[in-house]
């Protein structure tokens, strides 16, 4: 499984390193995620410098896209140049997108009328573009999957993990970054919030 992290200037580190690096556990499985970005660097929001993995266009190849979030999201969901170059397909590809990442999903016209989250900075844009944002953390419909909050990304990992994979492969790699401790509780209450989220479009 071949995982896209978009990430673009100004974005938010949590989002594409956390969810990335869950996924990434996942190597002898088969699975990597790459930092995908329309440029050679990218930086952070709060200025770490950032040298991508792969071109925008591997979007468009990958087994699933996950959008993080970031300071220039209504920027580039303005932009129909660039909205123009995510062409996603929710059919054969797993789509994911945190906080402000919704927004785009919203303008490339991947959630309709389904409930989605984002974060509640972004709420206001996200309702505005005709979204029914929802007061939780994750929701899923088919393969497109939202969440709202930095500290969502293990759900949006769990969530690809387990729907590109299987719960037990979700379980294993949900088990290693979990505090210690405390794993048992942590993996158990992920995979609650992703199971019980798990619909079907």
């Amino acid at each position: 499984m071949q995982v896209a992290i978009l990430t673009f200037d100004g974005f938010n580190e949590l989002d594409s390193f956390v969810a990335g690096a869950i996924l990434n556990r996942l190597r002898p499985h088969g699975w990597a995620a790459h930092i995908t970005a329309p440029t050679g660097t990218v930086t952070s929001m709060n200025g770490v410098v950032v040298q991508r993995q792969r071109p925008l266009a591997f979007v468009e190849e990958a087994d699933a896209v996950l959008i993080g979030s970031g300071l220039r999201t209504r920027e580039i969901a303005a932009d129909s140049t660039m909205l123009g170059q995510l062409r996603l397909d929710p059919v054969r590809q797993l789509i994911a997108a945190q906080c402000s990442g919704t927004l785009l999903l919203a303008k490339l016209g991947l959630i309709g009328d389904l409930p989605a989250c984002t974060d509640l900075t972004t709420k206001p844009w996200v309702v505005e573009a005709g979204v029914d944002v929802i007061d939780a953390p994750f929701a899923a419909h088919g393969n497109v999957a939202t969440a709202g909050g930095c500290l969502a990304a293990p759900y949006l990992a769990a969530w690809m993990i387990a729907r590109g994979g299987s719960i037990a492969l979700a379980r294993e790699a949900l088990h290693y970054v979990a505090p210690v401790g405390e794993k048992e509780r942590f993996v158990d209450h992920a995979l609650s919030i992703v199971a019980g989220e798990m619909v079907d479009a």
